[in-house]
């Protein structure tokens, strides 16, 4: 893990907390997806562990010998760099350690660099969740779930 990136579990510093919602604000267009503080802490104390660098998050959580990828965010000036790719890549590290065999994660279906991070990562489509994002605008959007073997 690059000495930049930290794995952060429960008891969560409100500090990482409040460093990993900022990010998630800058990053997500709604509410829903962009939880503030006490919701990260939250998240922690449940059992989820957040993978913490300058400018990009990731939160994960196992259960059983399944991960899931609850949320990665690079802030948009940072993007394009490797940043995403990185967090990914700690992601599925910490969720083999966790004892993970599978990691399963849902984005948009029009979020096209977010999916193609996800495809080089190794992960392929198994559902689709019709109109499952609410947009600003009232619209709707698909959201389809991956999936990676960890093995």
């Amino acid at each position: 893990m690059s000495p930049a990136l930290r794995r952060l579990a429960h008891p969560l510093d409100m500090a990482a907390a409040g460093e990993a919602a900022s990010i998630l604000a800058t990053s997500f267009d709604t509410r829903e997806q962009a939880w503030d503080a006490a919701a990260v802490a939250a998240l922690a104390r449940d059992g989820a562990v957040l993978l913490l660098a300058p400018g990009g998050c990731a939160l994960i959580r196992v259960a059983a010998d399944e991960a899931e990828l609850l949320t990665i965010a690079v802030r948009p000036e940072g993007r394009g760099r490797g940043l995403g790719a990185r967090l990914l890549a700690e992601a599925l590290a910490a969720a083999r350690v966790a004892g993970a065999a599978r990691m399963i994660l849902e984005v948009a279906d029009g979020n096209a660099p977010a999916r193609a991070l996800y495809a080089r990562g190794g992960f392929a489509v198994i559902a689709r969740r019709r109109d499952y994002y609410r947009h600003p605008d009232g619209s709707r959007e698909d959201a389809v779930v991956l999936a990676r073997d960890l093995g």
